[in-house]
């Protein structure tokens, strides 16, 4: 057996993450695998993929490439930018269906909760499933059922399948969403890593900025089934990318263990808590629907937080929360999108309806929001070395809450204002984008070594919860506020323009009170004894990733490591568990 030897990679081929870290042999035996498995062309391949679970090699023309990496940093980029995408450019597209389909306000918002909750319930699962069976099957499966769903969302002809299908469309985003950190971090190695991060968040950056003003443009030009379809294209080559580009995963443990139970219990338990949020008006607080979601969503809340405690390979590692820089940041995080996405379900409705815009003037004028966030985000990750987190998150909560103050001070359906209105949503994407790299870069500072990929995890997952909540807790309040105001608040249709703006301000106020807890939980930070946090290696590349992407572990790793980290957790408490202030 030849001795292990360190500090170099393989330069080239399917070979390029097997360290020299591992025997000699081992690059030949993955080496004599791929030879003999079937290329990915065969029909062979694809049986053994669909009935024995196995992944096929990459083509060859594209694994022998000394930029092979890099061909799979872009394929991941394909599904980041396609799911970010689709997150905005919905918003856009509510006002629309609203006429279309003569529906109530809380029954559209479905369309962009149902996404966002399948997105989120589903993201612990992949997480971990990819751990047991592999991350290019499963990245692979997420675009094709991405894009089927995408498919069937512009073929639905009323508003209840057009939710049902914003499920599938929703798993298939989360299939991406619980893979990409992983294949890129598996792909770039360890030198390339922040590099490879820094594209990835770009691209999630460029889908943030491009959907209001695509949608836009689409519902101008074409029929609304357009906004899905066009998810059509973009998924059929990242289906052929992954497909042909993506290496199968190595290193896949033997007695990797899964949560069945956690599994079962957390997309029902989310459900019932966003339904009672987005349709307790709507229902009415004595109707058997609004009771029974009530009852059952702590019930089952409760349920999963036991049995994640008992399991032994947990979704989620809710030991994690006993930190209380953990747990403030947690919290900020969820309030922060909450915030974000509740504004952006409000402002087209607004634009549209009480200012008269054209819905790519709407999308246009609220494309500034993330591309202040872009532009602020970078500048606000290396500030963090300096200042720490809890100045730059505070304050860019504070300037979040600002900015919503000025926006309420200015709406007033006058297109004078609307100079004002588009400075206001300017300053939130300031605060924004001040606000998350350090937040994400202190939560995984405040987390073990062992467990920062479950950190990362957690991160994705409480954003996309408080993104969900934010659109309901929107709609809900928005609706019942038209209703005092006009009598009627199953829609937007019936409110004039006055009358709408006025309960939107109600809504501002709202989201201004998520910005002010967040502030409040970002000014409840500890103290860091060590400059930089106690993994300045995960802050700086999570401090890259723009929109708050997790950063996982490997499969390997993770379930060797995540019972002795609980140990770490109880016995460092002090000494490891604090980020800088």
């Amino acid at each position: 057996m030849h001795p292990a030897i360190s500090s170099k990679r393989l330069a080239r081929g399917a070979d390029f993450a097997v360290t020299y870290r591992e025997e000699i042999a081992l690059p030949i035996r993955v080496s004599r695998q791929v030879a003999s498995a079937s290329g990915p062309t065969s029909l062979a391949a694809l049986r053994d993929a669909v009935c024995r679970g196995r992944e096929p090699p990459p083509a060859q023309v594209v694994a022998r490439l000394q930029s092979y990496r890099w061909f799979i940093v872009g394929t991941v980029c394909v599904g980041s930018a396609m799911s970010w995408v689709d997150s905005s450019v919905t918003q856009m597209l509510l006002p629309h269906l609203e006429v279309e389909f003569g529906a109530r306000l809380s029954t559209v918002s479905w369309v962009a909760v149902a996404y966002l909750l399948a997105l989120a319930a589903f993201l612990p699962i992949f997480g971990r499933l990819a751990d047991t069976v592999g991350r290019k099957l499963l990245y692979t499966g997420g675009f094709l059922l991405f894009t089927v769903g995408s498919a069937l969302c512009g073929l639905a002809e009323n508003l209840p399948v057009l939710i049902g299908f914003r499920v599938i469309q929703g798993i298939g985003a989360s299939l991406l969403s619980a893979n990409s950190v992983a294949i890129v971090v598996a792909a770039a190695g360890l030198a390339r890593r922040g590099r490879a991060l820094g594209i990835l968040s770009a691209a999630q950056a460029v889908g943030f900025s491009a959907g209001p003003a695509i949608g836009g443009l689409v519902l101008e030009a074409l029929d609304w089934q357009w906004v899905f379809w066009i998810n059509v294209p973009a998924g059929l080559a990242g289906i052929l990318l992954g497909w042909f580009v993506l290496p199968p995963t190595k290193g896949l443990p033997a007695d990797s263990r899964f949560d069945w139970q956690g599994a079962v219990l957390i997309a029902p338990a989310l459900t019932a808590l966003i339904a009672v949020v987005n349709e307790g008006y709507a229902w009415g607080a004595t109707s058997a629907a609004f009771v029974g979601c009530a009852l059952a969503a702590p019930i089952l809340l409760m349920l999963f937080v036991r049995s994640e405690q008992r399991a032994q390979d947990p979704l989620i590692e809710l030991a994690l929360f006993r930190k209380r820089a953990f747990a403030a940041g947690n919290i900020a995080g969820f309030m922060c999108p909450a915030a974000l996405f509740g504004l952006l379900f409000l402002m087209p409705f607004v634009l549209v309806r009480a200012y008269g815009d054209s819905t790519f003037a709407a999308g246009l004028r609220l494309t500034v929001i993330p591309v202040m966030m872009g532009a602020v985000s970078p500048l606000a990750g290396a500030l963090y070395d300096r200042l720490g987190a809890r100045l730059l998150t505070m304050s860019g909560m504070l300037v979040c809450v600002a900015a919503l103050a000025l926006l309420f001070a200015v709406l007033d359906g006058a297109p004078a204002s609307l100079p004002a209105v588009t400075l206001a949503l300017a300053l939130f994407g300031l605060g924004q984008g001040l606000f998350l790299p350090p937040n994400n870069s202190a939560i995984m500072g405040a987390a073990p070594a062992p467990l920062i990929g479950e950190a990362g995890g957690l991160i994705n997952l409480v954003r996309c919860c408080g993104i969900s909540v934010g659109v309901a807790a929107a709609s809900a309040l928005l609706a019942w506020r038209l209703a005092v105001l006009t009598g009627s608040g199953h829609s937007t249709l019936h409110a004039g323009p006055q009358q709408l703006l006025s309960a939107s301000c109600d809504v501002i106020v709202l989201l201004a009170a998520f910005a002010a807890i967040g502030a409040a939980m970002s000014f409840a930070r500890s103290r860091s004894r060590q400059p930089g946090g106690p993994h300045a290696g995960a802050l700086a590349a999570s401090r890259r990733n723009v929109c708050c992407s997790p950063l996982s572990s490997t499969a390997a790793t993770r379930s060797r490591s995540w019972r002795m980290a609980r140990t770490a957790l109880a016995a460092t408490h002090i000494e490891h568990g604090e980020t800088r202030q």
